[in-house]
C-alpha cells in the first residue's frame, strides 16, 4: 500500500518549527535514572525530570545487496559510504530498541520490538524489562510508530496472549485502519507472524488519535512523519523546557540514511515522501538542536543531528 507521491512534509515542518526556541539539550548535571541499569542490554537517562531507559530488544542484519538500504545504488557506492566511516562495508545492521519513560503515575512504551516475528536475533524485550526492573503489568500506555513487525511483536508474549495487560495502545487512525484493513499474508508481508493473535489481543485496546494530536498533555505529542506508512508517527516527549523525540522509522540506518537521505530504503511505502520526510526532519532537528531517539541507531539510539557543509551527521550521547 503506497500514500500518493504529492503528500509532503508540511505536518511535520508545523511542528518542527516551534522547536527551535527551546533548550533541548540535557541539563549538565542529569544523572542516569538508576546507575544499577547501564548494561550492555539497558541504558538509563533523563529527559528533563523524566526517567527513561532505552531497551535492547537485539539486532536485525541485512546483506549490503542494494535491496535495503540504498535501493538502486552499487554496493559498492553503499560500501563507499559505510567505509568512511569505518564500518563494516558486507552488510547492513540495524540496532532495535523500544523506549521507555516513567511519567509521574504513568509508565510509556515506545514500541516493543519484535517479539517472535524476527527470528533470535531480536525479541529480547522482556528480558531487557526484566534487566532494568520494569514489570510489565506496570505499563499504562504503548506507543506504536507504525505496525511493522519489528515494532508491534512484543504486544505478544511467546504463546500469543497481551505482553502488556494493563496498557492503552495508542496509534494513529490512518496506522490502525492499515492493520484492520490486512490479511493473514499481508501481514506477514511486513513482519507480522500471529496476525490473528495480535488483531484479538489488541483490538479492545486500541485507543486511536488523529494525525499530530495531542496524546497526553504536556507530555507526548505526536508527530506525523509521512513516507514510511500509511500512518506512521514520531512522538515528542516533553518535561518543562527538554524533550526527546523518537523517530520511529523515519531513519533506519545512523550513517546512511543521516548522510543519504535521498536513497531510497525498500521498507518505505511511498519512497519520494519519505526521502522529503528525511531531509525536513534532518534540517529542522540539526537546527533546534533537538535530541533524538533513533530505534534503530546503534544502542542506546540517544543523540542529534549536526550539519556540516551541505550534509549531516548523526552525534550519538
Amino acid at each position: 500500500m503506497r500514500l500518493a507521491a504529492t503528500l509532503t512534509v508540511f505536518s511535520i515542518a508545523a511542528t518542527l518549527t516551534a522547536w527551535g526556541a527551546q533548550p533541548t539539550a540535557p541539563p549538565k548535571d542529569a544523572k542516569p535514572a538508576s546507575a544499577a541499569a547501564r548494561n550492555e542490554d539497558v541504558r538509563a537517562f533523563t529527559i528533563g525530570k523524566l526517567q527513561a531507559i532505552a531497551l535492547r530488544d537485539g539486532r536485525l542484519l541485512f546483506a549490503n545487496d542494494g535491496k535495503t538500504l540504498g535501493v538502486g545504488q552499487s554496493p559498492q557506492d553503499v560500501a563507499a559510504t559505510l567505509l568512511a566511516a569505518a564500518k563494516p562495508t558486507n552488510r547492513i545492521e540495524l540496532s532495535l530498541q523500544p523506549l521507555l519513560v516513567k511519567a509521574p503515575e504513568r509508565v510509556l512504551l515506545f514500541d516493543t520490538g519484535a517479539g517472535v516475528n524476527m527470528g533470535a536475533s531480536a525479541g529480547k524485550l522482556s528480558a531487557s524489562m526484566a534487566t532494568a526492573g520494569i514489570d510489565p503489568a506496570s505499563v499504562t500506555d504503548i506507543f506504536i510508530s507504525h505496525v511493522h513487525g519489528d515494532h508491534v511483536g512484543g504486544l505478544l508474549t511467546k504463546d500469543g496472549k497481551p505482553a502488556f495487560p494493563k496498557a492503552a495502545i495508542h496509534m494513529s487512525t490512518p496506522e490502525w485502519s492499515f492493520l484492520r484493513g490486512m490479511n493473514k499474508e499481508e501481514a506477514a508481508g511486513i513482519g507480522i507472524q500471529q496476525y490473528s493473535a495480535l488483531m484479538a489481543a489488541i483490538s479492545p485496546k486500541v485507543a486511536a488519535f488523529a494525525p499530530d494530536a495531542e496524546i497526553i498533555p504536556g507530555l507526548v505529542k505526536a508527530v506525523e512523519i509521512k513516507g514510511h506508512t500509511p500512518g506512521h508517527s514520531g512522538y515528542l516527549i516533553s518535561s518543562g523546557s527538554r524533550s526527546l523525540l523518537y523517530i520511529g522509522d523515519a531513519m533506519h540506518h545512523s550513517i546512511v540514511s543521516v548522510q543519504k537521505p535521498d536513497w531510497r530504503i525498500a521498507f518505505d511505502a511511498d519512497a519520494p515522501t519519505a526521502q522529503a520526510s528525511r531531509k525536513a526532519l534532518l534540517a529542522r532537528t540539526a537546527s533546534s538542536g533537538q535530541r533524538i531517539y533513533a530505534v534503530h541507531f546503534p544502542f542506546p539510539g540517544l543523540g542529534k543531528f549536526v550539519r556540516k557543509g551541505d550534509q549531516f551527521t548523526w552525534k550519538a550521547e
